[in-house]
């Protein structure tokens, strides 16, 4: 017990810096984002919640734990995030994490959403899954991404914001449209996307 005391302790060390209380981003229904790059880059909380203020209908105000190459499952670990749900007032909870094939990281996505929904559900919120494109080179990895994510929202009868579906379609019907920064993050034209798809799948 000891060993594992003393391991669990190191591991802790290893996390970076959380902020304790996230920036509230506009006045609305409240939704917090917990994720990596792949959300704070470009800040896909802030088109959303700019989308939704030029729309002129219902507002949005969003807040974004982020953290460099997390999952669900790091988040989950280093305790940020419970915190701030169980501080209320969140209508949506979203949850993001890299591509996810089958294997490992998808068992851990399932099984941090599971956890984390104790807390989401607690408070009233909607468990929404992010997911994300995969890296340029990897389109077989489209699929079972996907899958992964409808799966970790079925589990949680959560919402999913299918935003690989619509990279795909988009990369279908006009393949010159260019949407990675880097291979691996979007541009802005990807990450508007993004914001796109999460604004339709919310207002429907």
């Amino acid at each position: 017990m000891l060993r594992r005391a003393v391991a669990l302790s190191a591991l802790i060390g290893c996390f970076p810096s959380v902020p304790t209380d996230p920036e509230v981003l506009g006045s609305g229904t409240r939704m917090l984002f917990i994720g990596n790059s792949l959300t704070y880059v470009n800040d896909v909380p802030g088109i959303l919640e700019a989308l939704a203020d030029a729309a002129g209908g219902e507002k949005l105000a969003v807040a974004t734990l982020g953290v460099p190459n997390y999952a669900v499952i790091d988040h989950w670990y280093e305790g940020t995030a419970q915190k701030q749900i169980d501080k209320g007032g969140w209508a949506y909870v979203v949850m993001q994490q890299g591509w996810t094939p089958a294997g490992v990281c998808r068992d851990t996505l399932r099984l941090a959403a599971t956890l984390f929904n104790e807390h989401i559900k607690k408070i009233g919120a909607k468990p929404v899954l992010f997911e994300p494109w995969v890296p340029i080179g990897r389109v077989n990895d489209f699929t079972t991404t996907m899958e992964s994510y409808r799966l970790a929202a079925n589990d949680v009868n959560g919402l999913v914001f299918p935003v690989a579906e619509a990279w795909l379609e988009v990369a279908r019907r006009n393949p010159g449209i260019n949407m990675y920064s880097d291979g691996l993050h979007a541009n802005i034209t990807g990450s508007y996307l993004a914001a796109l798809v999460m604004y339709t799948r919310i207002f429907n």
